[in-house]
C-alpha cells in the first residue's frame, strides 16, 4: 500500500480486525445487495443503507448536512471519529459512501481493501447480531463541491477533452458504453432512454483496477491503465457510470491511490445524461 499516494485511506481486514475495538473507529458496511448485513457482516460493524438514508424520497440527490449530520450521529459516528467502510461488489457502495463523507469534510474516511469479499474469503469472523453504538456527536463542517459534477460541468468537460485539458471515464461495461446494453433487467428502476456513451470519454471499466480478490491493482499497474487511455493527473477528470457507485470506485483510486489532484465524480451519471434533452450521446465502441 505504501505505493500508492495517500495509503493511509486503505486498510487491510487484518488491519480490521486488529482494531475492531478501538475507541474511535467505527466500522459501517455498506453494500449494493442491502440484506446481506443481517445474513452476517463484521464483528461490531454498523449497517448503511444507501438506498433508505443517503438518497432522498422526495429529490433525485443525496440528504441534506443536517440529515447527513443526524445520520452520522445514529451510526455512532462523530467528526473525529476513524471511519472504515466495507461492502460487496469490491466495495462500491462503501466508495460511494466514501466520496459522501468527504464531500461532507469528514478528515478521516478509509476502506478496507477487497471489501466483504475478501473478509469472507479469508474465513473471518461474521456475526448476525445488530450492533447499537453508542449515539455520536456530528457536525457537517463544510461541503466540498470540488468533487461533484454535475450535468452542466460534463458538457463543458466535452470541450476540455477536445481541448486536450480534460478527460472523461465512463467505468461501465463496454456493452453499456457502446448502446448495446440499454436496459439493466437486475435494475429496472435505473433505466434511461437512450444508450451510449458522453462524446469524448473513455471506456475504462471500474473492474480493470482490482484484482481478483476485489483488492485494488499495485500502482504502477493503475498508472498504466489510465495513464495508457490519456487520463492523467494533469488533467480535470470526471467520472461516471450508471448511478455513480462504480464510478466512486474509480474516483478512489484517481483521487486517493494515484494522488490526481482534480478528480470529480458525475453523480447524476447515465441515468440522468441518457434521460436528459438535448444532451450528446455517442454510440459505438470509440469515444
Amino acid at each position: 500500500m505504501s505505493e500508492y499516494a495517500h495509503p493511509e485511506v486503505l486498510v487491510s481486514t487484518q488491519w480490521v480486525e486488529e482494531h475492531l475495538a478501538d475507541e474511535g473507529v467505527r466500522v459501517l458496511e455498506v453494500d449494493e445487495d442491502v440484506l446481506l448485513y443481517e445474513q452476517g457482516h463484521v464483528p461490531g460493524a454498523v449497517k448503511l443503507d444507501w438506498h433508505t438514508e443517503l438518497q432522498r424520497p422526495d429529490v433525485r440527490d443525496f440528504v441534506d448536512a443536517d440529515a447527513f449530520a443526524a445520520l452520522m450521529e445514529s451510526k455512532g459516528v462523530s467528526n473525529d471519529t476513524t471511519v472504515v467502510l466495507y461492502g460487496d461488489k469490491s466495495n462500491w457502495w462503501a466508495a460511494y459512501a466514501f466520496w459522501f463523507l468527504k464531500y461532507n469534510g469528514h478528515p478521516d474516511a478509509r476502506l478496507m481493501d477487497g471489501g466483504r469479499q475478501k473478509w469472507t474469503s479469508e474465513k473471518r469472523e461474521l456475526v448476525r447480531d445488530v450492533s447499537k453504538p453508542e449515539r455520536g456527536r456530528y457536525h457537517v463542517p463544510y461541503r466540498d463541491a470540488s468533487i461533484r459534477a454535475f450535468a452542466s460541468d460534463v458538457l463543458r468537460q466535452i470541450v476540455a477533452v477536445k481541448d486536450g485539458v480534460g478527460a472523461l471515464v465512463d467505468v461501465r461495461s463496454p456493452q453499456e458504453y457502446s448502446g448495446e446494453k440499454l436496459h439493466m433487467p437486475e435494475y429496472p428502476q435505473e433505466g434511461a432512454l437512450r444508450g451510449g456513451h458522453v462524446p469524448g470519454a473513455q471506456s475504462i471499466p471500474w473492474a480493470q483496477a482490482v484484482d481478483e480478490d476485489g483488492t485494488f491493482k499495485d500502482a504502477g499497474a493503475l498508472k498504466e491503465l489510465y495513464g495508457s487511455r490519456g487520463v492523467t493527473r494533469d488533467k480535470d477528470v470526471v467520472a461516471y457510470c450508471r448511478i455513480a457507485e462504480r464510478s466512486s470506485h474509480t474516483w478512489f483510486v484517481l483521487k486517493y491511490l494515484l494522488g490526481y489532484p482534480n478528480v470529480r465524480n458525475y453523480d447524476g451519471s447515465w441515468t440522468e445524461w441518457g434521460n436528459l434533452v438535448g444532451a450528446p450521446i455517442r454510440q459505438g465502441e470509440t469515444p
